[in-house]
Parts: structure tokens; sequence; C-alpha cells
């Protein structure tokens, strides 16, 4: 073991910690030296995600005393960037997870210690409400507590900037910067000023609500098919609150949920993970809509900012859509719908990830609808829409990871506002005589059939953070040159942001923020994204094919097709 990080152990155990704390470090010290080294070996970082990581004690584990230094950092941060508001406002919303109340009251106190005025949402709310609610009352800042959809033992902690949107270049690592500074915890503001902070509720999730009824495009084709059966499961978590009243304000008023995961309960103690991106998770909810013949299935992370969808395919089954799917399928609704009704003025926009679909990018060009590629995290969407505000219309936007986002008013993922536009334009398609399932096929019949596949390869740890910087600085060194028998001829590092042309052997500069991603594309179009995980302890390969569709028939047979193409890629890459 390093000696530093038995130094800072032994820090916690002198300075002004509380007995409990202290007990436990004392305990790893003596009797768990792994888990002594992955507590203390480094610090929290701001990733795509904000800052994220299992609870316990230690530098590089959530409690109150890495929240806490989150907070007075950006309690300083603030006070230098807005030297001349006579008081600065902060938000602060939690999810459902274990600890999520205690942090978020931690940082709230912290906050009002400062000075601040701070907005403490009373009981847990979906993270999109929060960005809603830094916008609503003007503030410099905003907290969500909140994992997402990481397993139990995770809890996390987003910050967002005044724009409503996660921080950004350069206030995350200056951010970081002011609690690196933090040498003592006793520069920690813990004993609140109760009178800076009001609690809020109701009257914010009306607001925010009638906000999303806004963005109905189809309410005659919604009253025509108002006994459209939905299953939806908040799988234990915030979306319980506001999802059933937007689909009831939608209009839809066959909405089944599922007793037994409505249940705000930080165990999650009928899934083992609480992601809607794993078949597991939608298992309960799947069962349900078979028993009473439903259409669509939604089901919501623990802090409602994702959503996973099932719709029956042409057999009548149920199948599970992934994010690149079911973001087609939505951003052909939000642009068909405006083109249909001569609602499109020219100065429209969506926005995509770079790791997410082209389908999406051909689907605006048709439509003359200007679209931009960003860095994974939606932050940098949000910076996209902050950046032609006043001056261009954002339709939509999204990213594999299950996250969309439609309108201007939220400046983050959102399945509240996502499980209500997907439910509207699943009654859009019936009212055409179509399933959502019939939509996607016809879509890869007009565009062509896009398919994506994505391995996560898990590296825990201290060493599996090394194995994987080393991995990506073979895949640099060593860069594949022939995916399934295709030439490579184009190579995009985000990490040096330089393109290379290995056909005319060119180089140009990629205009976006530094960031550790490789992309490889093939003669054919066909791309794989390498990326380490901003939030998780694994490195991640997105894998995307095309094949043509001549009609819906032949559906089976170019996908097989693709299948073995992405088994290809996988087996060139030694996935």
């Amino acid at each position: 073991m390093e000696k530093y990080i038995l130094e800072k152990a032994q820090n916690w155990l002198q300075g002004n910690y509380d007995l409990e704390t202290k007990k436990q470090v004392e305990h790893l010290i003596k009797n768990d030296e792994k888990e002594l080294i992955e507590s203390f070996y480094r610090e929290l970082e701001f990733g795509t995600g904000g800052l994220r990581g299992i609870m316990g004690v230690g530098s590089n584990r959530m409690n109150i005393y890495t929240v806490g230094a989150a907070t007075q950092g950006l309690s300083n941060y603030l006070k230098k960037n807005f030297p001349n508001l006579k008081q600065i406002k902060t938000a602060i919303a939690y999810d459902c997870r274990n600890n999520s109340r205690l942090f978020a009251q931690t940082a709230a106190n912290i906050f009002s210690a400062n000075g601040f005025k701070v907005y403490l949402f009373e009981n847990l709310r979906p993270t999109p409400e929060l960005s809603f609610t830094v916008r609503h009352f003007g503030c410099q800042a905003g907290l969500v507590i909140t994992a997402s959809h990481n397993p139990k033992e995770y809890n996390g902690y987003k910050a967002y900037w005044d724009d409503g949107g996660q921080v950004v270049q350069p206030h995350d690592k200056n951010i970081i910067s002011e609690v690196e500074k933090i040498q003592n915890i006793d520069e920690i503001l813990f004993t609140p000023i109760k009178e800076n902070i009001e609690l809020i509720g109701e009257e914010i999730d009306r607001i925010y609500l009638e906000k999303i009824k806004k963005l109905s495009l189809s309410p005659d084709s919604i009253a025509r098919c108002k006994d459209m059966k939905i299953v939806y499961t908040p799988i234990h978590g915030t979306g319980v609150r506001l999802v059933p009243q937007i689909l009831k304000l939608y209009g839809f008023e066959s909405v089944t949920t599922i007793p037994e995961q409505d249940i705000n309960d930080g165990n999650f103690p009928t899934v083992v993970s609480p992601n809607p991106e794993n078949a597991e998770a939608l298992e309960m909810a799947l069962k349900k809509a078979a028993e009473i013949d439903a259409e669509l299935v939604l089901a919501t992370d623990p802090d409602a900012d994702r959503v996973g969808i099932a719709v029956k395919n042409s057999k009548g089954d149920f199948v599970l859509l992934n994010g690149n799917q079911t973001a087609s399928v939505l951003i052909y609704y939000l642009i068909k719908k405006r083109a249909d009704a001569k609602l499109l003025q020219g100065n429209e926009y969506i926005v995509k990830t770079i790791v997410t679909t082209e389908l999406i990018a051909a689907i605006a060009k048709k439509y003359h609808v200007e679209y931009f590629d960003v860095l994974t995290g939606f932050k940098y969407i949000a910076e996209i829409i902050k950046a032609n505000e006043g001056s261009k219309l954002f339709i939509g936007g999204g990213e594999e990871s299950y996250g969309y986002l439609a309108g201007e008013f939220v400046r983050d993922k959102d399945a509240v506002m996502a499980a209500a536009l997907i439910a509207e334009a699943a009654a859009w398609a019936k009212d055409n005589g179509k399933s959502f399932y019939d939509q996607l096929i016809d879509i890869y019949v007009e565009f062509g059939f896009y398919k994506e596949n994505l391995v996560n390869v898990v590296k825990k740890g201290k060493d599996g953070q090394e194995e994987i910087q080393k991995m990506m600085s073979e895949y640099r060194k060593n860069p594949p040159k022939t995916l399934a028998g295709t030439k490579v001829v184009e190579i995009k590092d985000y990490e040096l942001k330089k393109c290379h042309n290995l056909e005319t052997h060119t180089e140009t500069k990629i205009e976006f923020p530094k960031s550790n991603v490789i992309q490889f594309f093939t003669e054919t179009g066909d791309v794989v994204t390498v990326r380490p995980s901003g939030t998780e302890p694994k490195i991640k390969f997105y894998i995307g094919v095309k094949e043509n569709l001549p009609n819906k028939y032949k559906f089976e047979e170019v996908n097989l097709v693709l299948e073995k193409k992405i088994q290809r890629i996988k087996d060139d890459l030694s996935l």
C-alpha cells in the first residue's frame, strides 16, 4: 500500500470527523487493506454525471464529508462568479437512494451557512424537475443527490449551473479546484442558517407538468386512443410522483402501475439493478403488460431522467427497444408532426451525442432540420441549447443511454416529459393504423436499417482504472486496420482533438472539448466508438452498422446480416 493512502486515512482519524466515521476508518486500517485503498486512493471527481461513487467512509466514497467538501468548494466558486449579487440562490432535489435525504440536507445546510438562499424539495423529486426549478427561480446553481441508474451501493451529486444544465467546462474543473483547496473539514460550514432554507414541492410540480403538457402535438390522436393500455413502473424511484400524473394530463385513461415497485426504496428490492436499460428491471412490468394485453411499457430509473420502453412486435410479442430505437422514433415524430402541420420555420434543430445512432441525423437531413453532434453527456446538449437560445428553436434531442428531451424549459434528459411524448407517439401511430414497432420498421425502410450494440467491459477499482487507461493507450498506438473485413478509413481521437483520414493521410482539428474517446470509421459507414465511462468502472464499446432495408418483410433477413457484422467486429476487437 502506498504511504499517502495510509496518511490520508490517519488524517481522518485525527480530524474533526464524527465518532462512527472514525470507527469505520480504524476498522479498515486494521482489517481491510484492499477496501482502505479503494476508499482513500483518490478524491471523487466530476465526470459526465457529476460526483458519483460507492457510499462509505473515505475521500473516494460518498459521505457527508465528501458531499460537504464538494458543496463548500461549489459555494466558494459561486461567490467568485457572482460577487455582485445581493444573495446567491440555489435549488436542491434528491431521489430515493439510501442517504439521499441526508446528503441533500447536508448540502442545504452548507449553502445556507454561506449566506445563500436555498430552495430544498420537501420530498424526493425527479432530476429534470430540479433543472426546471433552477431556471424557474433564477438560481445560480442547483444540486441533485442521485446515482441515477447505478446499483444500490452508489449515490451521487449532480451540480447544475444557472442555465439549468449540468456544469460544463470550465466550471466543472474550477469547482474541483476549489474543493481541492479545502485542506481541513473545519473549513466546511456545516451549521445551517435555517431562515435561508425554503421547502418547496407541489406548487413547482404543477407549473412543471403544465409546461410539459404544452409540448403535446397530437391531442386529437390521444383523444381517439385514450384507452390505449400502458403499464408504467418507476422501479422504486421518483417517477412515481409525476409520470402517472403527466400521462393523465395528456389524456391517457388506462395506465397501470406495479404496486410493489411504486414503493420508494433505495435498496431496490424487486430488481438486481434499477436500470431501465436492463431487461430484468422491466420483468414485472412486462408480466403485467402480457396479463392485461397492454400496448406500451414504460420504466424510469430512480431519478426519472431515463426511460426504457417495451412494445409489441409484428408477432404480438413484447420486445425491449434500445435507446437508439426509441430516440429515432421520438425524434421522427417530433419532426414529422411539425412538417405535416407546416410548422417548420427553418430555424429548428435537434442534438444527439456522438455515440448515438446516425439514423437521427438522416431523419433531420431529410426534413432540412439542423442537427448537432456533441460529446457523451447530456450537459453538452444543454450547452448547445444555451448557445442557440433566442436565435434557433430546439425541437428535441437524445442519447443512446435512454435519455431524451424536448422543449427548452428543462436542460437535462427528462423521463417525465419523454414518457408522455413516447406515449403520444404511440397513440399517433395507432391512430394511423400502426403500432410503435411498425413505425420503427417503416423508418428503417425509409432511411436505412441502422443497428447498434453496446459492449461494457467492467474493470473495478484502482487496478481496473489503470487497465482501462492501458487499453485506451494501446488503441492509440495500434488502431485496428479493418473491422468485419472492411478497411478503417478514418480515426477521430477526441483526446488529441484530431481526425485522421487514413486514405488521404491528412489530419483535421476536432472542435470539441478534450475527451478520452476514440472513433474508428470504416469505408462502408460502420463506426466503433471506445470510451471509458464517466460514471462507472467500465470501458464502453459502441458499435454501429447499417444496411438498406428494401421492405418490412426483409427485416429479419437484414437484421441477421447486421448481427453477424456486429459479431465480426466484436471478434476483431476481442470483445
